[in-house]
């Protein structure tokens, strides 16, 4: 048996020397991010707490030196004092490295305070582009900056502080300069970050983004090369092409929506997030051509590390890249210095030394996906491998069990995003691993190739094929019925997931043989996931095909739950109505399979953000009219020829237009005709007054802001009192009072899911319920049915509260 095996004897798992000594930095690491986090979540405490470790640590050494002069009966047992010592002293002192660096710069961010930006007031920055441009569910982009000066009103002064920047993509002048280095000029709004983030402020950039000036140097290089692969990938056939500036460099741009959808759904988009896999590749081809040519082992080195180095700079310093290359870095370091194999030691090393240099990485998600996945390869890979290769095949168990550590160990933490686990994921993963490494090679040579056209032409159409095969992998697995398992949210879904994910190990890598403990832990895993896949298929069945049993068959309004974003069914006698589609189609078609809709008479889609048209997918064949906004993009335009080849009629929403529903009537309040005061987008939100044939008075606000807030209260349409009123954009802040206070609702009902923007926001649901207004939210309540029952409203909610009055 090799070194590193562990053995099992009597029922307890012996570790080998070699792997005990891999595992003694995990502590340190484990304690480094914990003090990371609570220094970042907590910055007032920072600095005494830094104080205290720094005294542990001093006591600790001091122990450490006495230790060293006692004389001991066995050399044995000295050593393993002092490198528990040793080990005790490096954590103090790594955590309290961190606390001190929170606090050191805790009066530089907490200086923003003066500015008094809060309350919508119009603040100016000048700042840095310090990270990629994304695109966001919403359609905006968001991308991080630093800035270097503020000013709002007649106060205006020089800072340092990092911010998140959102806005329209229309609202960016000399919008193709904006990259990694632009000099940019930010107007719009500003609040406080999230707690633990390293944005100090998250700026809504509503009067747009002004580029000052292009990238310079070798960051304007690493941008032209990003574009060069973007525009020779974009004249090959979607969806591969798509995919190919993702694998090589990690640029999604090009990436639709509905592909990024497949990709989520099927457990593959951490294939476009550059991180531990390419920059291996990237070490590995340099470190193999200079070995090649006979170069010593400190060349292999110092090229490999040259190489690595303009990777980084060529894909950005996102968190999962600068693990990887930490990582990198530190195991060439051990090449350098004749000491290989040490792979959790490595990982352990590397995130200490990022957690101290950046204590903001402990809230980042990316960062510990990245680090977990990494974690699960190294510790629990080979043991699934011997477990399933009693069930299969040596070369297909290894290969297995590498997508299978990773979902076990990555699943809760993913949680975080949706509430849902995906069924195939491995098995996706199974099939798209091979064709991933190539991809990945040609699209990176394709990239730097970018001043021979010839040459980067041709080995774009070589990467295609592999990204194809991912695509359609993609897509395909996607599609599959029950890809997605809806699962706990929250904390209680982490802990359960996590629970389950243990059981699957220990099932798979004990022995049915082995001994009376190894047997009956086995047996206790095996049963706990009988029961989860009972209540699992249970809960498919009620949340689909059983699911109208479980629902109030009186309903007219029903709020689906489909996580941040917004799809409301209208019923009046047999016919149905849908606004808004939500984020994806799978959890839409849950709702509609639950509620037992087939045809959709009238599809209404407020706007074109796609936490409202995600799911257009799930209903394009079954609507009769299909209402919308203002269509003011190419994903818009495609959204609609999407419906229109499904046979829907095409309405383009405006004040004034009116229709009937069953025996219900509906009016459109807004957007005004004809108005340029408000663009496409949220503040062009139709907005919808539903009421009659039994169906209770109610207001749809989709995701208007303050500003059109105002300008419909005043146009005089609205008919209040009204039963229910959809509060706008998911209880964000920018809200006008005043209109709730209008329309009077009995209730409020909010469509909301986890997010990251704190929605709903506590003013708001401050000031709906002074007005009375009982509140119904889809994160807390699941599906919420409204219906009248003679002059009373009832209200229906999946979870909690079982039937009651609106007031």
């Amino acid at each position: 048996m090799s070194r590193g095996t562990a053995t099992v004897a009597d029922g307890a798992v012996v570790v080998p020397a070699r792997r005990r000594a891999q595992l003694r930095l995990v502590p340190v690491a484990g304690a480094v991010w914990a003090a990371a986090l609570i220094s970042t979540l907590l910055p007032a405490a920072a600095a005494p707490v830094a104080l205290a470790l720094w005294g542990a640590c001093l006591a600790a050494l001091c122990g450490l030196l006495a230790a060293a002069r006692r004389e001991h009966r066995t050399p044995r047992v000295r050593r393993r004092r002092m490198r528990a010592a040793v080990v005790l002293a490096l954590l103090l002192a790594a955590s309290a490295a961190v606390g001190s660096h929170v606090a050191l710069a805790q009066p530089a961010r907490a200086e923003v305070e003066r500015f008094a930006l809060g309350g919508g007031r119009a603040v100016v920055f000048d700042a840095t582009v310090a990270g990629k441009v994304e695109t966001r569910a919403s359609g905006e982009w968001e991308f991080d900056a630093v800035a270097t000066h503020v000013s709002t009103g007649a106060v205006a002064d020089a800072v340092r502080i990092d911010v998140t920047v959102r806005v329209q993509p229309s609202r960016v002048d000399r919008a193709p300069l904006l990259d990694v280095g632009s000099a940019v000029e930010v107007s719009g709004t500003a609040r406080p970050g999230a707690s633990g983030a390293r944005a100090v402020l998250a700026v809504n950039a509503s009067r747009g983004v002004r580029v000052l000036s292009a990238p310079q140097g070798v960051l304007a290089v690493a941008g032209e090369l990003r574009r060069g692969l973007v525009r020779a990938a974009g004249g090959l056939p979607a969806p591969g092409a798509e995919l190919i500036p993702g694998l090589a460099v990690g640029d999604t741009s090009a990436v639709s929506a509905e592909l990024d959808a497949a990709m989520k759904r099927s457990s593959l988009s951490h294939l476009t997030a550059v991180s531990g896999s390419n920059c291996a590749i990237v070490v590995g081809l340099a470190f193999g051509a200079v070995a090649a040519v006979g170069g010593s082992r400190r060349a292999r080195v110092t090229v490999a590390s040259a190489a690595l180095f303009g990777f980084v700079l060529l894909v950005t310093a996102e968190p999962s890249v600068v693990r990887a290359a930490a990582m990198a870095g530190i195991a060439m370091l051990g090449v350098l210095l004749g000491r290989t194999g040490m792979g959790m030691g490595v990982l352990s090393l590397a995130v200490t030394v990022l957690l101290v240099g950046d204590p903001w990485l402990s809230g980042s998600l990316g960062f510990a996906l990245s680090t977990v996945a990494t974690a699960s390869l190294l510790l629990f890979a080979r043991p699934l491998a011997a477990g399933l290769e009693r069930w299969m095949p040596r070369p297909l168990a290894l290969a297995l069990s590498v997508p299978l550590a990773a979902q076990l160990a990555c699943g809760p933490l993913l949680l975080g995003v949706t509430p849902s686990v995906p069924l195939y994921g491995v098995l996706a993963n199974l099939l798209a691993a091979p064709a991933a490494p190539i991809a990945t090679v040609l699209g990176l040579t394709a990239c730097v190739a970018a001043p021979l056209p010839w040459l980067q032409s041709g080995l774009t159409a070589l990467a295609w094929l592999p990204a194809s095969w991912i695509a359609g992998a993609a897509t395909t697995f996607s599609a599959l019925p029950g890809d997605q398992i809806p699962w706990l949210s929250g904390w209680p879904g982490v802990l359960c997931l996590a629970v389950v994910g243990s059981a699957v190990a220990i099932a798979i890598a004990l022995p049915p043989t082995g001994s009376t403990r190894q047997r009956r832990v086995r047996l206790v895993a095996v049963f706990l996931l009988a029961a989860v896949t009972g209540v699992s298929a249970g809960g498919a069945a009620l949340s689909s095909v059983a699911g109208r049993w479980t629902l109030p068959s009186s309903w007219s309004i029903l709020a689906c739950d489909v996580g941040q974003g917004d799809a409301v069914l209208l019923r009046s006698g047999q016919a149905v109505a849908l606004v808004d589609a939500g984020p994806e189609p799978a959890r839409l078609e849950a709702c509609l399979a639950r509620a037992g809709v087939q045809r959709i008479d009238l599809l209404l889609l407020t706007h074109f953000d796609l936490d409202h048209v995600g799911g257009v997918a799930a209903v394009a064949d079954r609507v009769g009219t299909a209402l919308h906004g203002p269509a003011g993009s190419p994903e818009a335009s495609a959204v609609l020829s999407l419906l229109e080849g499904g046979g829907a009629r095409m309405v383009s929403a405006r004040a004034g237009l009116t229709g009937s529903l069953g025996d219900a009537r509906w009016r459109v309040l807004w957007p005004p005709p004809r108005s340029r005061a408000f663009e496409a987008g949220n503040d062009a939100s139709v907005v919808l007054d539903v009421r009659g044939g039994g169906m209770p008075a109610a207001l749809f606000l989709g995701d208007l802001s303050a500003s059109p807030q105002r300008a419909l209260a005043a146009s005089a349409v609205l008919d209040p009192p009204y039963d229910l009123v959809k509060v706008a954009h998911h209880g964000s802040a920018d809200q006008d009072p005043d209109l709730y206070a209008g329309a009077q609702p009995a209730l409020a009902l909010i469509t909301v899911g986890e997010n990251r923007y704190g929605h709903p926001r506590a003013e708001v649901l401050d000031a709906l319920s002074l007005l009375g207004a009982r509140i119904a939210r889809t994160d807390r309540a699941g599906a919420i049915a409204v219906w009248r029952d003679g002059e009373a409203l009832r209200v229906w909610r999946e979870r909690g509260s079982d039937v009651g009055p609106a007031g």
